[in-house]
């Protein structure tokens, strides 16, 4: 039994998972109305019903007082007071000996003492104790009585206070707020369902035009709402990631084309190479040697640019390790000179003033980031030419700007706010030249990031360039 309750307990709350937003909200606005009616009507029948037993006590109690102080002072013993209306209209006096016998009525159609007594009730909490209820099938009477002495007799003295009218206008009252709960719960679902289709009509265009959107049409944005509201948000937001997503997508795609491109032309000379030492390499020594040379250059450069996409590919997945230490710049700086001066004899290489300087770095990635900087001055300025390297300390000591400078050929200015990005050369020329794939600098800015450097260009076509890296230093 419990294992069928569980089941059927569980149906219920999948079924649940899909019911729709609108019609979650219909319920909700439907049951936080509903709940307010009820608790209104509550507190307003509860008042109502209160109010009534409040006032017939007003009345009795008032009545009382009369009556009691015309007894005291002695104004009750002569009958016309009893017959001038001693009592707030609608109380009746009733005065009945030790016997109980009926000595004085102000109305004597009004139900015996024994018929009230048989119909009484238990009294409501918030009543005055001294009184008493009484229901009756056409009616109800709150009353009250009191004991005097007189002429050496107990009386007593009955007082009535019928409270039928009220009690038929709280029922009519009650039913009147039965009808307009359920009369308002209705028009509240109707006015929910209409209200949160309306509200949800914006969130169902961007679910079609999302739905409409595929990769060839990344192009496509969703129409914002005129209101400044949090739909109007969700749209620009949307709006951004697709832009975002075309941004990384066609990205995406050049980089393959151009990886593509970049590993054609090394295969396309190995496969040729390897075609003629096929035919010819046996018999001639020469084009063996010319062959295997050539076949080695291109898979030393192909295992290159690999290497760079893995690189740049670990980068973009936040897979590249990256280990800070706190490295002492100048030795790092030194160092990198020193090797690029055996490398390098058909150019000038000088090492000018190189400030100590304390940094947090990964000597491994600093050093690449010089050295790719250092390389294309290489690559890109003439036999004979000059690169220069230095460090210099800022005035506050919180950074340190290390400059890698050229008198090479230089960079024009259209041309320099795109020498960062992936497989971008200013003349493809260059690349066959110097063997460059163009992702050199791409890692060099994504280096320069994780170390949170700026990197600064200054170029002039003819001029050289000069590279200025601002670094953060540790505070000694």
């Amino acid at each position: 039994m419990w294992c069928a309750i569980r089941r059927r307990l569980s149906d219920w709350a999948d079924r649940c998972l899909y019911i729709r937003i609108s019609t979650k909200i219909t319920l909700m606005y439907a049951a936080i109305l509903f709940f307010v009616l009820i608790l209104s009507t509550t507190i307003l029948g509860m008042g109502a019903y209160i109010f009534f037993y409040r006032q017939a006590e007003v009345d009795l109690d008032r009545s009382i007082r009369h009556v009691m102080n015309n007894i005291e002072s002695g104004n009750a013993a002569e009958a016309k007071f009893w017959f001038e209306g001693p009592v707030i209209p609608g109380v009746i006096v009733r005065i009945t000996d030790d016997a109980g016998r009926v000595v004085l009525d102000t109305d004597p159609h009004f139900p015996s003492n024994a018929a009230i007594e048989q119909g009484r009730v238990q009294t409501p909490f918030w009543a005055d104790p001294e009184m008493e209820v009484s229901e009756f099938r056409n009616g109800s009477v709150y009353h009250a009585q009191r004991t005097i002495e007189y002429g050496g007799t107990t009386y007593r003295i009955h007082f009535f206070r019928t409270i039928t009218t009220e009690k038929d206008f709280f029922y009519s009252l009650q039913r009147l707020l039965f009808y307009t709960v359920a009369i308002c719960f209705v028009l509240a679902l109707i006015a929910g369902h209409f209200i949160s289709r309306r509200i949800l009509t914006p969130i169902r265009a961007i679910t079609r035009t999302a739905g409409s959107i595929e990769v060839e049409r990344l192009g496509q944005r969703l129409t914002i709402p005129r209101a400044r509201d949090e739909l109007s948000e969700l749209a620009r937001t949307f709006n951004r990631m697709l832009e975002r997503l075309q941004e990384g997508f066609v990205q995406q795609q050049r980089f393959v084309s151009d990886a593509s491109h970049e590993l054609r032309t090394p295969l396309t000379v190995i496969l040729g190479y390897s075609d003629m030492l096929s035919r010819w390499g046996r018999e001639d020594k020469e084009i063996l040697e010319e062959g295997i040379t050539a076949i080695r250059s291109e898979a030393e450069n192909m295992q290159q640019l690999i290497e760079k996409l893995l690189f740049l590919a670990r980068a973009d997945q936040k897979r590249q390790a990256v280990h800070k230490e706190t490295v002492l710049l100048a030795e790092i700086l030194s160092d990198t000179m020193e090797k690029m001066q055996m490398v390098t004899s058909s150019h000038e290489v000088v090492l000018d003033r190189n400030d100590e300087a304390v940094v947090s770095a990964d000597p491994v990635l600093l050093r690449q980031l010089f050295r790719i900087f250092l390389e294309n001055s290489r690559k890109y300025t003439p036999a004979g030419g000059h690169i220069r390297a230095s460090s210099i300390m800022a005035a506050d000591g919180k950074s340190v700007t290390v400059t890698l400078s050229d008198d090479g050929i230089g960079i024009a200015p259209e041309h320099q706010a795109h020498i960062f990005e992936r497989f971008y050369r200013v003349d493809s020329s260059r690349t066959k030249e110097t063997g460059g794939s163009g992702l050199g600098l791409s890692i060099a800015r994504w280096i320069a990031e994780q170390h949170g450097i700026r990197i600064a260009v200054k170029s002039a076509e003819g001029q050289g360039t000069a590279i200025s890296l601002v670094m953060p230093t540790l505070k000694s």
